[in-house]
């Protein structure tokens, strides 16, 4: 451990790994690429993949802890279910589908509003060194790193970009025939809805700007995690070559966001850890418990993220279905049908 680099400039974090032949995706140039063997090298991990792993490593050690962790398995499957994504698609009503991942790629891109967050001087709210850690790397490339990898980077696209190229190519066609307002106005998603809590958490003392970051990264990760659900559907229904156009290529693709997405599983329970692990100074000097800090945001976000959250998502999911197969002649007996593979929406 000793011999590992802990400390990197945002140039190495925000650097490439080489690769022999970049991703193009429905004529879209997007970020990774492949190496000589074939294999998919996700964007920015040159560095920042070795960095986290040190990081990781190097907080177990010190503090004896394993790393802040929820299995996938806690969250629900995605809905609707692969058996019900390939009905609608026998039965001539791709839309629910379309929409689906219209959202996915549209919550990509608000993710990336991440890098609005440039953190400085974040000892300051530890009693114990924060030098060649995470924490010490997230306004210093890890949350840029992360906002590129959603939205894309000059001009190569993001994996907001990389959903809507999966859709195009999925379906044959891009779908600029859908309002794309209106349904994810219908699906509970716009300009106005931040997802942010009016109600503190922590003790006044500790530092707001602190609070909101963590609270951030807790979301995102939540998020992040149970993403690999919607990864696993996805790939299943889009592999399917006799309902789906553009021979795998859209599962590809969407196997290529899965692999971008690890590194930032890594690093925000790498740096949640760290903060766990230190103790908190407030803007008094008083002392937190770092553990405490954590979990008063972890636990009520947590529960969220299983309940309500995901209740509201099936339920925007189940209201596509019903909109689209109302437009159909014979759309009470699709939904009907619909609903018979698969428990219904709560």
């Amino acid at each position: 451990m000793a011999t590992a680099q802990l400390q990197f400039t945002e140039a190495e974090l925000l650097a490439d790994a080489p690769v022999d032949e970049p991703l193009f995706a429905g004529g879209v140039r997007c970020h990774g690429g492949f190496d000589e063997r074939g294999t998919y090298v996700s964007p920015r991990t040159r560095h920042r993949v070795p960095a986290i792993a040190a990081w990781a490593e190097q907080n177990g050690a010190r503090f004896k802890t394993e790393l802040l962790d929820v299995p996938l398995e806690r969250w629900e499957r995605s809905f609707p279910s692969v058996d019900q994504a390939r009905f609608l698609l026998q039965a001539g009503v791709p839309e629910p589908l379309m929409a689906t991942l219209t959202r996915i790629g549209t919550v990509e891109g608000y993710g990336a509003n991440i890098r609005l967050l440039k953190p400085k001087d974040l000892q300051r709210h530890f009693v114990e060194d924060v030098e060649g850690t995470a924490i010490d790397h997230l306004g210093r490339g890890l949350f840029e790193a992360h906002g590129r990898d959603e939205a894309g980077w000059e001009a190569e696209a993001g994996h907001r970009d990389m959903w809507f190229a999966a859709r195009d190519i999925a379906f044959g066609r891009p779908c600029d025939d859908l309002d794309v307002e209106a349904m994810l106005a219908r699906m509970g998603i716009g300009a106005g809805r931040t997802g942010a809590d009016a109600n503190r958490l922590l003790p006044d003392d500790v530092s707001p700007e602190l609070e909101m970051m963590v609270t951030l990264m807790v979301r995102v990760l939540f998020i992040e995690i149970s993403a690999f659900h919607t990864f696993a559907w996805a790939e299943e229904w889009m592999s399917d070559t006799e309902l789906v156009a553009g021979e795998g290529e859209a599962a590809r693709l969407v196997s290529f966001i899965r692999a971008d997405e690890t590194p930032h599983v890594g690093y925000l329970r790498t740096a949640l850890s760290e903060m766990r692990d230190r103790t908190w100074v407030g803007e008094g000097g008083r002392h937190h418990d770092g553990g405490r800090m954590i979990a008063r945001i972890w636990e009520p976000l947590l529960a969220q993220s299983l309940g309500p959250a995901r209740h509201e998502a099936r339920r925007a999911a189940m209201g596509e279905v019903e909109h689209w197969c109302a437009r159909r002649r014979n759309g009470a007996e699709i939904l009907a049908e619909f609903t018979s593979l698969g428990p219904p929406a709560q």
